[in-house]
C-alpha cells in the first residue's frame, strides 16, 4: 500500500494511493493515523486535487554516510568499517514538490539520492532477526548537502541540517519487505539528465545492520526516518534546477532548487 500525507481545503490527512496511471491516481482517506490499525473511509479524492506533504513528520532523521563504496571513494574518503551515523533535524524535512532553498552560506550544493526507511513502532535494541517488524515502509529521500560547508566545518550539522535539506516522498510504500528493499534501482536526475544510478544491494552495511546499529544507542519512534546512504554520482545543484530521485517500486520525488529569500 502507498500511504501519502496531504492537504486539501486547509485540512491535513493520510490517504492510500490507488491506481497505476499517474493522471488517474486517487487517495482513499484514512480514518486515523497509519501507524496503528486503521480503516479506509471510502471517501476518495483525485491526487491532482491535493497538495502532497512530507509523508511523515519524523521526530528525528538518522542518516548513514559513506554506505556505498564508490560514493565514499569519489569524495576521497575511506570506506568505514562500521555504520557511520549523523542526524538531520525535523526542520530539514520537505515534501514532494517543495522547493529546496539554496542556503546563502554555501556555494556548492549537492544532491544525494537515498532509500529512506520509515519506522512503524517504538523500538530499541532491535535484534537483526526482528528488524522487519519495526519497519513501516520505504520512501525516496534526497540528502541535500552543502559540500563546501561539510569540508570546511568538518562536522555536518549545518552542511546537512539546513532547512529543506531533507526532501521525502512522494509517499511511503508499505508492501516492500526487507529482501525486496535490499535490491532496488535508485537514480537521480537533474533537469532530466541522469546523475546517479545504483542499486540498494550495493550498500556496504545493509538495512538490518543500520537499524541494529542505531537502536543499540537510542529509541526510534513511529514516523522516524533512517537514510541508508547514497550511490556514486553526487554532484552540484544550481538555482533553477529540478532534481528527481526515483526508486524502483516506490516512485519519484521531485523538487526545484530556489534561492532562499
Amino acid at each position: 500500500m502507498r500511504i501519502a500525507r496531504f492537504s486539501i481545503d486547509g485540512n491535513v490527512a493520510f490517504g492510500a494511493v490507488e491506481g497505476d496511471k499517474p493522471d488517474e491516481l486517487v487517495l482513499d482517506i484514512i480514518k486515523g493515523i497509519p501507524f496503528a490499525e486503521f480503516e479506509l473511509s471510502g471517501t476518495k479524492v483525485p491526487l491532482s486535487k491535493v497538495r502532497l506533504l512530507p509523508p511523515v513528520l519524523p521526530n528525528k532523521v538518522v542518516a548513514f554516510g559513506r554506505n556505498y563504496a564508490e560514493h565514499a571513494r569519489e569524495l576521497g574518503n575511506e570506506v568505514p568499517d562500521a555504520p557511520f551515523a549523523f542526524f538531520k533535524p525535523s526542520t530539514s524535512v520537505a515534501g514532494p514538490g517543495d522547493d529546496i532553498q539554496y542556503p546563502p552560506f554555501s556555494s556548492e550544493l549537492h544532491h544525494e539520492a537515498e532509500l529512506a526507511v520509515v519506522i512503524g513502532r517504538m523500538c530499541r535494541e532491535v535484534p537483526r532477526e526482528r528488524v522487519q517488524d519495526v519497519i513501516f515502509g520505504y520512501t525516496c529521500a534526497n540528502d541535500v548537502t552543502a559540500r563546501d560547508v561539510q569540508k570546511r566545518e568538518k562536522q555536518w550539522a549545518r552542511a546537512k541540517g539546513f532547512d529543506t535539506s531533507c526532501p521525502l516522498g512522494p509517499w511511503v510504500e508499505t508492501d516492500l519487505d526487507l529482501a525486496a528493499a535490499s535490491d532496488l534501482t535508485i537514480q537521480c536526475t537533474v533537469n532530466g539528465m541522469q546523475r546517479q544510478l545504483g542499486r540498494t544491494s550495493e550498500m556496504i552495511h545493509p538495512i538490518e545492520d543500520l537499524i541494529v546499529n542505531i537502536t543499540e544507542a537510542m529509541t526510534l519512534l513511529p514516523g522516524d526516518v533512517v537514510l541508508t546512504g547514497t550511490p556514486a554520482g553526487v554532484g552540484p545543484l544550481s538555482v533553477g534546477d529540478e532534481v528527481a530521485v526515483t526508486i524502483e517500486g516506490i516512485g519519484t520525488l521531485t523538487n526545484k532548487v530556489v534561492k532562499r529569500g
